[in-house]
């Protein structure tokens, strides 16, 4: 039955250390930690596997881990990759900006943010999508901008497949696998729209092992093939 999660490499990358998750967010208020978690994190449950609760925590402990070179509020840092992707439970397209929307139109954020806090995090939010064709427009935007893009081979093809999956399910995989093609050379490729603004070497690593992998395309359809056959059993 389709929707299977998918057992390999992607599955694993989301189990991360149990004092990991401790050790970056000790700093972050109590408070405004428990309101996320309670009011914001659960809604992801309702989104696709790219954007569920896994990606989201992910996205938040990668910005936490950035954050930490470069003189930013961390609750606000927090805040931003929380709040990232919500929109998307009302517009896909435009979810960069209903979730900035959502984020400035909270009236409880105010209890911990001033005015101004939360403009500079609704246009972070609204800065975090690879396909935009400007630079975020402060350092909150690129750093959640460059953890949201989670460059490894095998989890660009898991959620790849999987997003053809479920909006084409009765076509078969050679009509999957072009579609997957064509979205990775289109975003990863030498001349893709996806761009690094801080340069992590996490994320240049990945890109250059996605980019080697486009030109053996067969290697790629295999590692395809295995994932579209385990998400349709």
């Amino acid at each position: 039955m389709y929707g299977r999660k998918f057992t390999g490499i992607f599955e694993n990358s989301i189990n991360l250390h149990p004092n990991y998750r401790h050790e970056k967010q000790m700093n972050i208020l109590s408070d405004l930690k428990k309101y996320v978690e309670f009011n914001i994190l659960p809604r992801y449950s309702a989104l696709d596997r790219g954007h569920d609760i896994h990606h989201i925590q992910k996205v938040i402990d990668e910005s936490l881990v950035l954050a930490r070179q470069f003189d930013v509020n961390i609750n606000m840092v927090y805040v931003i990759a929380a709040y990232h992707d919500i929109g998307i439970e009302q517009n896909r397209d435009l979810h960069h900006i209903v979730s900035g929307k959502i984020l400035i139109s909270d009236v409880n954020l105010k209890k911990w943010f001033s005015q101004q806090q939360m403009e500079i995090m609704r246009q972070a939010v609204e800065d975090h999508r690879a396909s935009n064709k400007y630079e975020p427009r402060s350092i909150y935007g690129k750093i959640v901008a460059e953890a949201d893009r989670d460059i490894s081979l095998t989890a660009i093809l898991c959620r790849t497949v999987q997003f053809g999956l479920k909006n084409s399910p009765y076509e078969n995989f050679e009509f999957q696998f072009e579609r997957a093609y064509r979205h990775i050379v289109n975003k990863y490729g030498e001349k893709g729209y996806l761009k690094l603004y801080l340069h992590s070497e996490k994320n240049e690593k990945g890109l250059a092992e996605v980019r080697s992998a486009i030109n053996d395309k067969e290697t790629l359809r295999n590692i395809c093939k295995k994932i579209f056959d385990e998400e349709i059993l």
